[in-house]
C-alpha cells in the first residue's frame, strides 16, 4: 500500500536548520550524508514510518549542475517543506504512471551506500507534483533510525495544493495526504506528536 515516505525541507544551513527544529518542534535530526552528482546533503528527522528531511547545497558547482540540486538552492531561503515523496513499489508505479525508474544513492557517514530507486522526479522538480521510491533494502529505511527527540514522533500529514484531479490521478489514495485546490505545491504539513501536532508550515 502506498504512504507517505518522507518530506523534503530545503535550507539555507543545515546545522541552524536541526536547530531551529529541535527548539520548535522538539524533533530531533541525525546525520545524513551526501547525494552523488547534486551537491547537496541532508539531514534526516526520523518519524518511524516516514521521515523528514533536511537538504541544503553543500556545493554550488555541483548542485548547478543537477536538477535537484537547482531545485534545492532555489527553494532554500524560506525554509518550509517544499516536497514529498511517497513510497510505492516501483513496478506499480511505472505501470501506473508510464514512468522510468532512476536508481540513486547517497554515501552515509560510516562509508556505506543507502540505495533506492525514485520515479517522477522530474514531474516534481518541474511541475511541484510528489514523486514516488522504493528502497533497495527497507530495514535500513531512515525513519527508522534512532533519535533523541524530546516527543515522540506518531506520523505525518502532508496538504498538497494545485489542480486537485490531477493530483489524484498521479498520487492515488494514500493515508495522511489531502488535496486542495491553488497554486502547485506543498500546502502544509502536520507532525503528529505524544504532545500534539506541530505544523511544520
Amino acid at each position: 500500500m502506498a504512504r507517505i515516505d518522507h518530506v523534503l525541507i530545503p535550507v539555507d544551513d543545515l546545522e541552524a536548520a536541526t536547530a531551529g527544529l529541535r527548539r520548535t518542534a522538539g524533533l530531533a535530526a541525525v546525520a545524513g550524508g551526501r547525494h552523488r552528482g547534486h551537491g547537496t546533503a541532508n539531514r534526516i528527522v526520523p518519524l518511524g514510518a516516514a521521515y523528514l528531511e533536511l537538504v541544503a547545497v553543500v556545493d554550488p558547482t555541483e548542485a548547478a549542475g543537477s536538477p535537484f540540486g537547482t531545485w534545492v538552492a532555489r527553494r532554500a531561503s524560506a525554509g518550509r517543506p517544499a516536497g514529498v515523496c511517497i513510497a510505492e513499489a516501483m513496478d506499480t508505479v511505472t505501470a501506473r504512471l508510464g514512468l522510468a525508474s532512476v536508481p540513486m544513492t547517497r554515501r552515509l557517514p560510516d562509508g556505506t551506500d543507502l540505495a533506492w530507486r525514485v520515479a517522477g522526479m522530474a514531474e516534481a522538480l518541474s511541475e511541484d507534483l510528489p514523486f514516488f521510491i522504493e528502497w533497495d533494502d527497507p530495514t535500513r529505511h531512515p525513519g527508522r533510525a534512532a533519535a533523541d527527540h524530546d516527543v515522540d514522533p506518531i506520523d505525518v500529514e502532508v496538504v498538497i495544493s494545485g489542480d486537485v484531479e490531477r493530483l489524484r490521478r498521479w498520487v492515488g489514495d494514500v493515508p495522511g495526504v489531502a488535496f486542495v485546490p491553488g497554486r502547485p505545491g506543498i500546502a502544509a504539513v502536520t507532525v503528529s506528536t505524544g504532545a500534539g501536532r506541530v505544523d511544520l508550515g
